[in-house]
């Protein structure tokens, strides 16, 4: 089946011609077209642009100038500004938007002879856990559509779990991409802040939002991120650290690897299963030769409280300029300017990307800025501390990716404690910009559900070793909803 084959697989089949990517373009879209109505992981899709990409790359073949990624049909996630496609950021606020130029992140993938297949569905402007707040609908689980993907990178995970794309791109600010990689059961990385360009990312929270690869295995992750990350002039906050080749350790040893178990993530707050799960994992990782330490993380409790009040603050200030003058909706229904400003917000923006700018500015006025912001940045330093700390003497952290699995549309939605609650794991790995990766180990109830690895600063390549050599042994990552098999 070929929507099942890894990237490295259908790589090597453009290269012997076994398939052009034309007709591998045409296949996904196939696929998109048949099965996305149920799913709705795609806000735009693109069939002339993609197949447009699709002959560049076998032109790139024919020239000999292909890269691993050429010819590869993959989403991306509708906050990358691209401007061969509109950018809404699932909001009303940018319907119809389309930029004078492409993301750093976009010109690399095509630069690289990538397919672009259309835009992911998303929470609105990255804002909630369960790609609910879309203005364009909410997107589906795969595994059960009465379910949600997760979020923010809801439609991302969606699509490649469905395998109606190789891989997608999405972001994470606070688990955005470990949380539905963990829902729907795929492989999906974070890497350290500063390991991929944000230029042309459309901000959320600039000092927490990051980049990365979703798809199903840790390999093809591996294979995106070489061409994604990099310094980038563009981006003050891009790290000049020297970019490895993220797929050529994978093959490492587990031998003497040493992983921290931190007591503080498991706790009542994890579903029992899911840590029978986990067990079952470690018992997995021990037989490849990893052994385990036991660590405390004692300023992990005020992750999510530190990070409720960062986030909205920052996306306060970002937001700003969504005014109906300068950028996005204006309504129709003013007399005068001030007016104008209040109905262009009130009706372009959703009612949870509401709720986070009102926080955050509260949080930022005058008298409350020392109080909430500037406490909680100190907050954020003393757990990048114990992090710091646990780095000493371990290589590698090993802790749930979510509570439990995916919970039904609709059952959080007006619950905003309780959706925040759904990245209590995710969040500590923003706070400290460090790489974490959530890779499938089971399933509960017919759900998958994922365990999440974090590791040091810049240490994407040991996550990726250790996530590939469980992958090697299990084949969790290789399973796929049946009801999204090949088309006839």
């Amino acid at each position: 089946m070929l929507f099942n084959k890894s990237i490295s697989q259908i790589h090597d089949m453009l290269v012997n011609r076994e398939i052009s990517a034309t007709e591998l373009t045409k296949y996904y879209l196939k696929r998109i077209n048949h099965y996305d109505k149920q799913l709705q992981s795609f806000i735009h899709l693109d069939e002339d642009k993609a197949l447009e990409y699709a002959l560049k790359a076998e032109q790139m073949f024919a020239d000999n100038s292909y890269t691993p990624l050429t010819g590869i049909p993959v989403g991306m996630k509708d906050l990358f500004v691209t401007k061969d496609m509109p950018t809404t950021c699932g909001s009303k606020m940018l319907k119809g938007y389309m930029s004078p130029f492409n993301s750093t992140l976009v010109e690399r993938f095509l630069s690289a002879g990538g397919v672009m297949v259309g835009k992911n569905n998303m929470d609105e402007f990255a804002m909630g856990s369960s790609n609910e707040t879309s203005y364009y609908g909410e997107c589906r689980n795969p595994w059960n559509t009465e379910y949600v993907p997760g979020g923010s990178s809801g439609g991302s995970a969606s699509c490649v779990a469905a395998r109606i794309a190789t891989a997608s791109i999405g972001t994470d600010t606070g688990g955005s991409i470990r949380q539905p990689a963990s829902f729907c059961g795929v492989t999906g990385i974070k890497p350290t802040y500063g390991r991929i360009s944000r230029y042309g990312m459309v901000a959320f929270a600039s000092s927490l939002d990051q980049a990365g690869p979703i798809a199903p295995s840790a390999e093809d992750c591996a294979i995106l991120l070489n061409h994604l990350s990099g310094f980038d002039k563009m981006d003050s906050t891009s790290s000049r650290m020297e970019k490895p080749d993220f797929t050529s350790g994978l093959n490492k040893s587990l031998e003497g690897l040493t992983i921290g178990i931190p007591e503080e993530f498991f706790s009542d707050q994890l579903d029992k299963r899911c840590a029978a799960l986990i067990d079952e994992a470690k018992k997995e990782l021990t037989a490849l030769g990893a052994q385990f330490r036991s660590i405390h993380l004692p300023n992990l409790k005020y992750s999510v409280a530190t990070y409720y009040v960062i986030a909205p603050c920052e996306a306060s200030s970002n937001l700003s300029r969504f005014d109906g003058v300068r950028y996005g909706h204006r309504s129709e229904q003013s007399e005068t300017l001030e007016e104008m400003y209040v109905n262009s917000r009130t009706e372009g923006f959703g009612e949870e990307v509401k709720r986070r700018i009102i926080v955050g500015t509260f949080a930022l006025s005058s008298g409350y800025y020392d109080d909430y912001y500037q406490k909680a940045q100190k907050i954020r330093q003393v757990i990048r501390n114990d992090y710091l700390t646990a780095f000493r003497d371990v290589d590698v952290i090993l802790c749930p990716s979510t509570p439990g699995t995916a919970f039904k549309i609709g059952e959080k939605i007006d619950d905003p404690i309780s959706m925040y609650l759904a990245d209590i794991f995710t969040i500590s790995a923003n706070l400290a910009g460090l790489p974490a990766l959530s890779m499938p180990i089971g399933f509960i109830d017919e759900l998958p559900y994922g365990l999440q690895l974090v590791g040091d600063r810049f240490c994407e390549k040991q996550l990726l070793q250790v996530a590939h050599q469980y992958q090697q042994v299990t084949q969790w990552h290789n399973k796929h909803p049946e009801e999204f098999g090949e088309i006839a």
